[in-house]
C-alpha cells in the first residue's frame, strides 16, 4: 500500500495571508515527495477560506516546478464546473508541464452553495449525470478528433491540445459513494477514491465492498486501484492525550463542513462559523472522543495497526488528509512523524 498527501489552504482567520498558506502548502508537498509519498492531491473548492483551492491545476503546476518524482494530483475537479475541451485540455497542460505525473480525480460535486453560484442553482445530487458526461469526453479528446452531442454539451469535432505525455490517457480516478458510483468508475476504466468520513473502520469495510462487487460486474475490465482518503494526524506515544487537540480541530473542521453543506447562512467574506456544539448533542459521531477512533489519530503504532488492516483488505492508496484546522507546525510535526515511524513499516 502506498501512500499519499491530499492538502488544501486552510485559513480560519484574517492573522494569516494567502502568500503563507500558499507556501505552508508547497512545503508539505515537498515534505512529503521527500518522504516517498506517491502523489500529492488537491481538490477544487469555490469561495470558502476554509479549504482553498478555485482550481487544483495552478497549484499543482507550481509544484511541478518545485519537484520531481511525486505525481500530481487533481482530486478532485467538479464535473458540472467544467467544460469537457476545458478540462481535457489543461489536465493535459498540466501532464506536459510536469513531463507525464498528472493524474485527474473527478466528482459530481457536494455543496448546494457553489452550484447556487456556479451552476445557475443546479441540484447538487444531479451533478451526477455530468460526471457521466464528462469522464468519456474527456477521455476522447486526449486522443484525438472528437465531436460531442451530449444531454449537457455539445460541440463540433475538436481535440485535446496539448495532448497529455502519459498515453493512451493519464489515470483517471471517481469519487465515490454509493454502488451506482462505484460500477460507473469500475465501468470506465477508471481507479476508485473514497472517504469514510467520520465513520469508523467498517465504513472502509463496506464501501471496499461496494468496489468490489463492481469490479465482479465487469470482468472485461482490468481491476482498478481503490484509494482511502481519511483525516490524519500522528502524535508521540509520549504524549498520552497527543490526540485529543487533533479530534477537538477536526471536530471544528466538520462542525464548519455542516456550515457551508447546510447552506442556510450568507458567507462573510469568505468566512462562516461552524454549526455550534449543541447542534450535535444527539450526534455522538462528531465527540472528539469518537473522532478519535474513526479518523486516523493515534500514535505511531496504533496508526501502523490500522493501516495493516487496510493493506489486507486491498486498499491500493492511503491518503494522508492533512486539513484538520490544526496549525501548520502540527499539521508538518505529524506529516514529519508519520514518514520517520510509520511508511517504514510498509517499505
Amino acid at each position: 500500500m502506498r501512500f499519499s498527501l491530499f492538502v488544501h489552504m486552510e485559513r480560519w482567520d484574517e492573522e494569516t495571508s494567502h502568500r503563507e498558506l500558499f507556501e505552508n502548502l508547497t512545503e508539505l508537498s515537498l515534505i512529503a515527495e521527500a518522504g516517498g509519498f506517491s502523489t500529492v492531491w488537491v481538490g477544487e473548492h469555490h469561495g470558502m477560506e476554509y479549504t482553498i483551492s478555485p482550481s487544483p491545476i495552478p497549484i499543482l503546476a507550481h509544484l511541478a516546478a518545485k519537484t520531481s518524482t511525486i505525481r500530481l494530483g487533481a482530486g478532485t475537479i467538479v464535473a458540472p464546473f467544467w467544460h469537457p475541451l476545458r478540462a481535457a485540455g489543461e489536465t493535459a497542460l498540466l501532464d506536459v508541464i510536469s513531463n507525464g505525473r498528472m493524474e485527474v480525480g473527478l466528482a459530481r460535486g457536494a455543496y448546494q452553495i457553489e452550484f447556487d453560484r456556479l451552476a445557475d442553482g443546479l441540484p447538487a445530487a444531479d451533478g451526477g449525470k455530468h460526471l457521466r458526461e464528462l469522464v468519456p469526453a474527456v477521455r476522447k479528446l486526449w486522443q484525438g478528433d472528437y465531436a460531442h452531442d451530449g444531454e449537457i454539451w455539445k460541440f463540433p469535432t475538436s481535440t485535446s491540445v496539448p495532448k497529455p505525455v502519459q498515453q493512451p490517457t493519464p489515470p483517471m480516478w471517481i469519487a465515490a459513494r454509493d454502488p451506482a458510483s462505484h460500477d460507473f468508475a469500475v465501468a470506465q476504466g477508471c481507479n476508485v477514491m473514497v472517504t469514510p468520513l467520520m465513520k469508523g473502520d467498517e465504513e472502509v469495510a463496506a464501501l471496499k465492498e461496494k468496489f468490489d462487487t463492481a469490479v465482479a460486474n465487469h470482468p472485461e475490465v482490468d481491476r482498478p486501484e481503490l484509494m482511502v482518503l481519511r483525516h490524519t494526524h500522528v502524535h508521540s506515544a509520549e504524549e498520552p492525550e497527543g490526540w485529543r487537540p487533533a479530534a477537538e480541530a477536526i471536530n471544528r473542521f466538520y462542525r464548519t463542513f455542516d456550515a457551508w453543506f447546510g447552506n442556510k447562512t450568507t458567507p462573510l467574506d469568505g468566512f462562516l462559523e461552524p454549526s455550534p456544539e449543541s447542534k450535535f448533542a444527539e450526534r455522538p459521531e462528531f465527540t472528539p472522543e469518537s473522532l478519535h477512533r474513526t479518523a486516523m489519530i493515534g500514535t505511531p503504532a496504533e496508526v501502523v495497526e490500522r493501516l495493516r488492516a487496510y493493506e489486507e483488505l486491498g486498499v491500493d492508496e492511503y491518503s494522508f488528509w492533512i486539513d484538520t484546522s490544526l496549525t501548520h507546525e502540527e499539521k508538518r510535526a505529524s506529516l514529519e512523524l508519520f514518514i520517520k515511524e510509520v511508511v517504514p513499516a510498509f517499505q
